[in-house]
């Protein structure tokens, strides 16, 4: 080793993610640059060194969320958090004594479920807020509900057409029942909603980043920009000290996009600091399956879900098209069967070569398009957590909207790896608590109406949250493993994250986590 390391972890049981035998690992200038043992630690060490013992943990690569929202979920998870309710009487009392801000009622992570499959309506609980102005996003972050105060303020009476897939969802005689599907019709609450100061913003992402790092987490692929003040918010983070996490961001492309706005979105490919970049470009090919706006191949119970996000899914592929050839890489949200299909199309169509493209949620796939992901080098990136929101007897919203047949594919985990899939895992925040230790151990026990014949095995949980996401993002390279001249992004499990069982995995304590060398947590 021609220089001292900056930092030197020893007495460690290194995976990289597989058992490697080595016990130390030395980091300098944000690298690994060796791994071997006690003797390789006393001749490795300089005056400058700092030395962390680990007393036996388990080191992984750094967990990397390959889903998340650290900041748009900021304005997603604002207000009253509703996702302890369960039934309606329970909505209502925890809306009687909400705060209120401004004069708003504010909530979120509110589950279909607990309508007790009742149509969304503001009915249902306007009599409790005494006239206060309410808005109440549900948990798919895909619709909410607004009282008729709140439609009232941002002049919401009717329905109205949309360049995407989104419903102000009206009655019969045309009023607005308050129920809010996707991002057009949801959007038009933004300017009478309660803002947060910038500075609030700030010490609320550095807050829940810190939150994050304890869980294990070095590392977040953020599915949007959450703004356009965002890179400007990250840099001036950075003018004082470090984030505490790193952060990759695929802003969002949005139905009847331009040539010249699809250029833009590569130029936003250059912008980086220290522990954030832009990479790869966000898209939607459909909704969700509670909300009714999963695209499938058959409709759901209710006679909905015919219809993809883009209402011309061919400007979709074109989009995508124009990107590619742009280098740029791309996600695309893709819940039911017919939208994952279509993307499958897209990429298929694009040819061999080029940027990584991946395919977000998959929540239920056919048979025949399983092999068709490594075939054709996409990514699936899946959320183990979202599970919880179903049941076992596929008595939830989810189930019964899909039937019998599409519930019984649900999060087709294990199917997609031992179909030859690389496959990333996240938790989805705000949508799903952003604790790493949760998605492991869901990953490998999977709840609700997902079967645990789907679970993983511990090594393909972690190598989900480590070498698949960082395959992920096209850094297979330079992340995701423990080795020389890879990041020093790394985490410390007092028990082994591969052979402690589930239950056990998800209250674990985590020593220790580094991100581009760095310690940011020790616990």
């Amino acid at each position: 080793m021609s220089a001292a390391p900056d930092l030197l972890l020893v007495d460690a049981r290194v995976r990289t993610p597989e058992p490697s035998g080595h016990t130390t690992v030395a980091v300098r200038d944000g690298l690994i640059t060796a791994l071997g043992d006690d003797a390789d630690a006393r001749a490795w060490r300089g005056p400058g060194t700092q030395v962390v013992d680990l007393a036996g943990a388990t080191l992984t690569p750094g967990l990397t969320d390959a889903h998340s929202h650290p900041v748009w979920g900021l304005e997603m998870s604002d207000g009253t958090d509703l996702s302890g309710v369960t039934d309606l009487d329970g909505l209502r009392a925890a809306l009687r004594t909400a705060e209120r801000r401004d004069g708003w009622v504010i909530g979120f992570g509110l589950d279909h479920n607990a309508f007790g499959g009742r149509p969304v309506h503001r009915d249902l609980v306007q009599d409790v807020l005494d006239g206060a102005p309410a808005f109440l996003r549900l948990y798919d972050g895909h619709s909410a509900l607004a009282d008729a105060q709140a439609l009232r303020a941002a002049g919401i009476d009717g329905p109205r057409a949309f360049a995407q897939l989104s419903e102000i969802v009206c009655d019969a005689d045309g009023r607005p029942t308050g129920h809010l599907v996707e991002h057009a019709a949801m959007d038009l609450m933004t300017p009478v909603l309660p803002a947060r100061p910038y500075a609030e913003r700030r010490d609320r992402l550095v807050g829940l980043l810190r939150e994050m790092a304890a869980t294990g987490l070095a590392s977040a692929h953020v599915m949007d920009l959450g703004g356009p003040d965002v890179p400007g918010l990250l840099a001036a983070v950075e003018e004082d000290g470090d984030l505490p996490l790193r952060l990759r961001l695929a802003p969002w492309c949005m139905p009847s996009v331009t040539a010249e706005e699809l250029d833009g979105l590569v130029r936003l490919q250059e912008r980086a600091g220290r522990l954030w970049a832009v990479g790869g470009v966000k898209f939607f090919m459909d909704g969700t399956v509670e909300g009714g706006t999963a695209w499938l191949e058959h409709a759901d119970c209710h006679g909905r879900g015919t219809d993809a996000f883009w209402p011309d899914p061919a400007a979709y592929s074109a989009a995508v098209r124009h990107l590619h050839r742009a280098g740029a890489g791309t996600a695309t949200h893709a819940i039911g069967d017919a939208a994952v299909r279509h993307v499958l199309d897209t990429v298929e169509a694009l040819g061999a070569g080029g940027p990584r493209h991946r395919i977000e949620h998959i929540e239920t796939v056919p048979d025949d398009q399983l092999g068709r992901f490594a075939e054709l080098g996409v990514v699936a990136s899946m959320q183990p957590p979202h599970t919880a929101y179903t049941r076992a007897d596929h008595t939830d919203e989810w189930s019964r909207r899909l039937g019998g047949e599409r519930a019984a594919r649900a999060w087709r985990c294990r199917d997609l790896r031992e179909a030859g899939a690389h496959l990333a895992l996240g938790s989805d925040w705000p949508i799903a608590h952003h604790d790493a230790r949760q998605v492991l151990a869901t990953a490998r026990a999977p709840r609700g109406a997902a079967s645990a014949r789907h679970g993983l095995t511990g090594l393909m949980a972690l190598e989900g949250m480590t070498s698949h996401a960082a395959f992920a993002a096209g850094e297979e390279r330079i992340a995701g493993r423990i080795a020389p001249g890879y990041r020093a992004d790394l985490t410390a499990f007092a028990v082994d994250p591969v052979e402690a069982p589930a239950d056990e995995l998800a209250e674990a304590p985590i020593r220790l986590t580094v991100a581009g060398g760095r310690i940011t947590h020790r616990g």
